[in-house]
């Protein structure tokens, strides 16, 4: 979410302090995995809302074995899709991430965001389309 593995790492142990602080308030009504994820995903809001991230992009990695002119458009498509996800909005950004990469249920994704489940598919199909359209430019 936020672009970068060291913003992430930080954002993350930021979020487990401020969980353990918390962790009297936990009622529930929720699972705890829910909620952890809540506190976390409201942390990479802010830290993104605080600044605009630095552009880190995913290590591919690259078989060896494969045509070497293969394995560097799949690399550069990589590239394009990672760079796609990071100019989302936030609020797209975060929906599509809990579902794709963390793979939470459309209702988990709705009670860490504090949305409705209709809202939830509502931005992961905007991100789903921004993409698409990000995806016509290097296809």
């Amino acid at each position: 979410m936020l672009g970068s593995k060291v913003d992430a790492e930080d954002a993350a142990q930021d979020a487990l302090v401020q969980a353990w602080r918390a962790l009297s308030t936990f009622r529930g009504e929720s699972e705890f995995s829910t909620w952890l994820y809540r506190i976390v995903t409201n942390r990479c809001l802010k830290a993104r809302a605080a600044r605009h991230p630095m552009e880190a992009l995913p290590e591919v990695l690259i078989d060896r074995g494969s045509d070497p002119a293969e394995a560097l458009a799949q690399s550069e498509r990589l590239r394009a899709l990672a760079r796609g996800v990071l100019a989302l909005p936030a609020e797209q950004r975060a929906a599509l991430v809990l579902r794709e990469l963390e793979g939470l249920s459309y209702e988990q994704i709705a009670q860490a965001l504090g949305v409705t489940v209709p809202a939830v598919k509502g931005r992961i199909h905007r991100a789903r389309l921004g993409l698409l359209k990000a995806s016509a430019t290097w296809r």
